[in-house]
């Protein structure tokens, strides 16, 4: 188990102002909580260096890297324990860490942590065409904090369309239990979507239209041949001269 070092300071200011001096100074507000080798611990308000506690995290572990947690206050440690990140606040423009909560455990009970899941495999019922519906990406467990594991994988190999893949059907480590229901879906294989009739119908429709189309065009220039064949006749008609009246 790799295990991060981390210090903080106790955080006094409350409220927008002090939240806003604190991150122009390169800090964040945080909270500790929850419960140690000593026993249960009340909410304590600290200041977090954001670049310090990214530096702590396990680059694959993430926020399940167990840390060594320092509390000091004006230089001087006043509590030490473990942590894991719980959870953390993002800005939505700037996408900075604005809040930081951190979790107090005790190394020898057992917390819940969330770990992904690795798809592994290449699932028969691709071959008939079906598609695959991931319906869950990540896992929530319950072990001792130096048994989480880093990932869990699934084999979707056996998966034809139809078949559908449980939380039962994840392998999990010793010491590890799931914490969702076994009977929620993970992962399932579907069948492609077939045309509705409409859309079959439309070629069909298209190609019908496209003699007819045809015809009309044909007969346009027929008609507007024989019109134009008229109309010299018609004007030779009017153009013919008036005959002389008859001679008294």
């Amino acid at each position: 188990m790799q295990v991060g070092q981390l210090t903080v300071n106790l955080r006094t200011g409350a409220g927008k102002g002090a939240a806003h001096r604190l991150r122009a100074s390169g800090l964040v507000p945080g909270v500790c909580y929850g419960e140690s080798t000593d026993g249960r611990i009340e909410p304590i308000q600290i200041a977090i260096n954001v670049k310090a506690l990214k530096a702590a995290l396990d680059p694959v572990r993430k926020q399940n890297t167990v840390i060594a947690l320092s509390i000091e206050d004006g230089g001087k440690t006043v509590k030490s324990l473990s942590a894991l990140v719980r959870e953390y606040q993002i800005d939505a423009i700037r996408r900075d860490i604005t809040h930081v909560d951190l979790l107090a455990i005790d190394p020898n009970k057992e917390v819940t942590a969330v770990v992904p899941l690795e798809f592994v495999g290449k699932p028969k019922g691709i071959i008939n065409g079906g598609l695959t519906h991931t319906v869950m990406r990540s896992l929530e467990v319950k072990c001792k904090p130096a048994d989480i594991p880093v990932k869990l994988e699934l084999d979707i190999s056996p998966l034809d369309i139809g078949d559908v893949l449980h939380v039962s059907d994840v392998t999990l480590p010793g010491g590890v239990k799931a914490v969702t229901a076994g009977r929620e879906a993970v992962i399932s294989m579907v069948a492609p979507e077939k045309e509705t009739a409409a859309e079959a119908a439309a070629p069909d429709a298209a190609a019908a239209a496209a003699p007819a189309a045809g015809k009309d065009a044909k007969a346009a220039p027929a008609a507007a041949g024989k019109d134009a064949k008229a109309a010299p006749a018609a004007a030779g008609k009017a153009a013919a001269p008036a005959k002389p009246a008859a001679k008294k």
